[in-house]
């Protein structure tokens, strides 16, 4: 650069002073025109170089800016996926009666609370801490390590924050399916269980490098098998050892239909669940620390939205034609079988792969809820269709749109996840049964279970109780 200053001031004397001179001006241009050319050439190679130099960060970003970026990404989305815990609240208290909807909201919130408790005491260490090729994690508990941080991409503890709220998913679809007649704190020990233990170990198999990985290729991205087939898997366990509720089936046969306490906060859960998929399917991209990451995301979240868009539009368009009447619950299902059957590969479908494979997950819906009915295994909100067996759908289909995994590896990897939770949720649901009990009294399930287990109702206003007068 002082090459280019001293040619530019040369070039600036030799003008001046051919005017001073009283050359003429065509001699004054030749003179001014021979110095810029050489004051060009000094600063040609330079030049190129600090182009290249500026268009470097637009490909390859700085170490520390990817890492902030796939810093924020796990956070923010993992702050999205949290609030899915309020959208299974919301859904569930809808769908249950009124009788029961406080302790709907109480199984949640607590759930939740144990599945942080549980993941930060052994399940993230079970999950990560596998031996490439093996089966089982460590049983320690997790600490961060921000060590190596610029290598690692993103700080230790968002990573386990967003690892968390998958967790806390999976055991809120169990909620769901074994409301209204499952004792409480018999759950909750189960879903200790669940937290700790089943689910961090399946998913090592796969997102740890378990043996699933490394000798199958098996795929699921954002865990249709990994986290709602294991939700789904271990309702159906819960829904066999528990029993139907009292009065779901008539002493001939007949199947009878039991109302929920709101069908608009069910949709309102419904809305939250669709939104909370976004940070689901998007955050699993695990980066937004370059060009390619931020329009991945962006191709997950429209894939993502249209698998839940063709899921709705199916459930409604088959409720019109089959049933002459479109049944609210089961579109509101459509729409979460729809975003189950995207969520094993979100990214490489075109978008009308996705809504091809989210209007399968709609008729799915349709097809075996009511075959769960016939076999007298009683779903209160259908959790087993949409995320069960969505779940093994959108697992499945894989290979149509992403080349590196095969329809093998995805059937061993759907097996070994049933064979596993299926197994061992049983196991615990009928040692629960035996020890403790985990169902409700006769009386209690009449009454609501917001009375003998809360205390008090979700809607004080319409139960019944007396009001009370000033004193006089």
């Amino acid at each position: 650069m002082n090459r280019v200053i001293k040619t530019t001031l040369v070039a600036m004397l030799i003008a001046g002073g051919a005017i001073i001179a009283g050359e003429s001006l065509a001699q004054e241009a030749a003179a001014v025109e021979a110095v810029i050319t050489e004051a060009a050439a000094a600063i040609e190679a330079p030049a190129a170089v600090e182009a290249v130099v500026a268009e470097a960060p637009a490909t390859t970003p700085a170490p520390d800016t990817a890492f902030v970026f796939n810093t924020m990404l796990f956070l923010i989305m993992g702050m999205v996926v949290m609030f899915m815990a309020a959208g299974f609240c919301m859904l569930e208290a809808g769908l249950v009666r009124s009788k029961n909807a406080a302790t709907i909201c109480l199984k949640n919130i607590t759930l939740y609370a144990i599945a942080t408790v549980m993941v930060w005491l052994i399940g993230y260490n079970v999950i990560y801490g596998v031996d490439t090729g093996g089966w089982i994690g460590t049983l320690t508990v997790w600490g961060a390590d921000d060590t190596s941080a610029l290598d690692t991409g993103y700080s230790a503890s968002s990573d386990w924050f967003f690892q968390m709220v998958f967790v806390a998913t999976a055991a809120s679809i169990v909620s769901g399916t074994v409301a209204e007649r499952v004792r409480l704190w018999p759950f909750f020990i189960f879903t200790a269980i669940l937290t700790g233990l089943i689910y961090p170990i399946q998913a090592s198999w796969e997102w740890g490098g378990g043996w699933l990985d490394s000798r199958y290729g098996f795929s699921d991205f954002a865990g249709s098998t990994l986290v709602h087939a294991t939700g789904g898997w271990a309702a159906l366990a819960g829904a066999i050892a528990l029993g139907p509720r009292r009065g779901k089936y008539g002493p001939d046969g007949q199947i009878n239909t039991i109302r929920g306490s709101s069908l608009p906060l069910a949709t309102l859960g419904v809305f939250i669940l669709w939104l909370g998929w976004f940070g689901f399917n998007g955050g699993s991209q695990l980066a937004l620390g370059s060009l390619d990451d931020a329009i991945a995301v962006s191709n997950i979240f429209v894939n993502t939205n249209m698998a839940a868009a063709t899921g709705v539009i199916t459930v409604v368009v088959l409720c019109t034609l089959l049933k002459r009447k479109i049944d609210l619950s089961m579109a509101l299902n459509g729409a979460i079988g729809g975003l189950v059957s995207i969520t094993a590969e979100p990214l490489a479908p075109a978008v009308w792969q996705a809504a091809l494979i989210g209007s399968v997950g709609g008729v799915i819906i349709f097809v075996t809820t009511p075959l769960l009915e016939y076999l007298r295994i009683d779903d209160v909100v259908g959790a087993i269709p949409a995320h069960l067996f969505c779940g093994m759908w959108g697992t499945i289909v894989v290979p149509v749109s992403n080349s590196d995994a095969s329809f093998v590896g995805q059937a061993v990897g759907i097996g070994a996840n049933a064979a596993f939770v299926f197994t061992v949720s049983m196991v615990i649901w009928f040692f629960l049964k035996v020890v403790i009990g985990i169902r409700a009294s006769a009386d209690d399930e009449d009454k609501g279970l917001d009375d003998s287990e809360v205390g008090a109702p979700a809607w004080p206003d319409f139960s019944g109780e007396v009001t009370l007068r000033p004193a006089e």
